[in-house]
């Protein structure tokens, strides 16, 4: 291979800063859709497949004719694409403790994935989520390395199948954000994880050797920084820790413009990033500027053994999930994205992720009989339902996607005659029971950090005027993280947790009418107030409000 085949490899483009053409003429190893970047002529699943395939098809306009690797951020089912099943995000994951659940959705998931011609997803999070005022907590699966563990590994046997390429549907995985982006000072994303050298491997390290040994085949280094160095400049924990000790031998890949936030030239950052031990850059903005740059600093300031190091990464992937076959790779149907087989395993996942917080004079499970009144902002938007990384990066309240409010989830069981709703919980007398359905809005990195996690007045007081109208009242908790409950403990009769429970409400309803017993446990310490956060179990003094793996059910 000549050098700018081989730096061509090793760049990752952004698809709406790349003309096709582009893909020729630098010789792109990869493409990503960040959050929101969908197919200029529409986002319907056909769209995606003729997308990529026009992509592609530069890719013969080559000497070696080396086919792109696709990449997309489907941390919860296959959320750029109009009409595909949402399922919990790993926060909710977390709660079933149930690694053949989450490698049965990461399989649906990949499935879905597939089917639209994309090769590789970005997940998942092995993150431990230390402090939930981090905007990422429902990321990851939890609080504590150990769940990341075991879990992380069913996710990545989910996407890659028994091995990667083993079938139509095997995507790549990828094992992020290493490391310690769950541990940074003040729950800050892109901060700095401040530990000493054993805490930092015990919390944010170790659980990659699980996924390791699961053959993930790629891995994303975080935006964080570890005693005020980036990730993306550590050789020691990229190099010598992760390739040399863990025998990781997949990709290792930046983030998005993760180089550019070292506090150095251009020419610098690439030149401590690749020697440092990354293999493809995420060059969302700058293709030009880095088959330019990085070109030039080979030999002199890049060894060539490190780009050959890097490139052979990449093929060996590519290799092994039959791209380079002269027959290339099967996609799997596309009917299966959003196929009632995986609303099923998703609803399944809703349920099994619910964790019951209070329940006092057995208020759950309701009667089928009921007559409900329903209250609160969450009740009836299956955009807040799903949360950040849904159709847009951040989300939006008020989506039109295909999936099952909460609040069509009650009139399923009781009938639309038996339900009213009020956002604010205003004339609910006449009705069994109030439900408020209450929580946080959509977010995602960055913009969903949170110095006060307490509950939105408005929510606040639909629950205080369901109990003025005299009646028993659960409240249900559409959220990423915990959240400080005082003001609504005394008023609420019952407490139910449905995190970002993503398109199938009715996994909800299927609990709460007592179809299915709550089996959900914490993945989480939840906080009495804000002073005690960051909270973990293992601390001193530990006395949160519920306990990590706290969950009642139905006895």
């Amino acid at each position: 291979m000549h050098l700018s085949e081989k730096i061509g490899q090793m760049v990752m483009a952004a698809r709406a800063r790349t003309d096709f053409p582009d893909v020729a003429k630098y010789q792109v190893g990869a493409l990503l859709s960040g959050g929101g970047s969908a197919p200029t002529r529409s986002n319907e699943p056909a769209a995606w497949v003729e997308m990529v395939n026009q992509y592609q098809g530069f890719t013969k306009q080559t000497r070696l004719k080396i086919p792109l690797l696709y990449g997309i951020d489907a941390v919860h089912g296959h959320g750029n694409v109009k009409n595909a099943t949402i399922f919990p995000h790993n926060i909710g994951l977390g709660c079933t403790r149930d690694p053949d659940l989450v490698e049965r959705v990461a399989h649906a998931t990949a499935v879905e994935v597939a089917a639209t011609g994309i090769h590789w997803t970005f997940a998942p999070v092995l993150a431990a989520a230390r402090d939930e005022r981090w905007g990422r907590t429902y990321e990851a699966f939890g609080e504590t390395p150990e769940l990341a563990a075991q879990l992380g590994p069913a996710a990545i046997r989910g996407f890659q199948g028994k091995r990667l390429g083993s079938g139509p549907a095997s995507v790549l995985a990828t094992a992020k954000h290493f490391a310690g982006d769950g541990g940074t000072a003040g729950g800050i994303d892109r901060g700095d994880t401040v530990d000493d050298e054993a805490t930092f491997r015990r919390l944010h390290v170790d659980q990659y050797a699980p996924a390791i040994a699961a053959r993930v085949g790629s891995i994303m280094v975080s935006y964080s920084s570890y005693q005020g160095v980036k990730m993306h400049a550590q050789r020691h924990w990229l190099t010598d820790v992760l390739k040399g000790e863990m025998g990781f031998d997949g990709i290792l890949l930046s983030d998005w413009e993760g180089i550019e936030k070292m506090p150095l030239a251009y020419p610098e950052q690439l030149e401590t990033a690749v020697n440092a031990g990354l293999d493809m850059i995420m060059a969302p903005k700058k293709l030009d500027d880095f088959v330019r740059t990085l070109e030039s600093l080979v030999p002199s300031r890049v060894p060539e053994w490190r780009i050959d190091d890097a490139v052979t990464r990449v093929l060996s992937v590519k290799c092994e999930m039959g791209m380079t076959s002269a027959s290339g790779r099967a996609r799997p149907r596309l009917d299966r994205v959003g196929s009632p087989e995986h609303r099923e395993i998703a609803r399944e996942a809703v349920r099994k992720s619910l964790v019951l917080l209070k329940n006092e004079s057995g208020v759950l499970p309701l009667k089928k009989s009921a007559k409900v009144h329903l209250a609160g902002k969450s009740a009836d938007d299956l955009g807040i339902q799903c949360g950040g990384w849904t159709i847009s990066w951040q989300g939006a309240s008020g989506l039109q996607i295909d999936g099952t409010t909460i609040r069509q989830g009650f009139e399923r069981v009781v009938g639309a005659q038996a339900v009213r709703y009020s956002r604010d919980g205003t004339g609910a007398k006449g009705a069994h029971v109030g439900v408020a359905v209450i929580g946080e809005l959509p977010y995602a990195e960055l913009k969903g950090d949170r110095q006060d996690l307490a509950l939105d007045v408005d929510d606040v007081k639909a629950v205080q005027n369901l109990k003025a109208a005299g009646l028993p009242v659960v409240v249900v908790l559409v959220t990423g993280r915990p959240l400080i409950l005082e003001p609504i403990l005394a008023a609420a009769d019952a407490i139910l947790v449905a995190w970002l429970p993503g398109t199938e409400g009715n996994g909800v309803t299927d609990v709460l009418f007592g179809d299915h017993p709550p089996t959900g446990k914490l993945s989480h310490s939840w906080p009495r107030s804000m002073e005690q956060i960051p909270i973990n179990v293992g601390d001193a003094n530990y006395d949160p409000l519920f306990p990590y793996d706290f969950g009642l059910t139905y006895e």
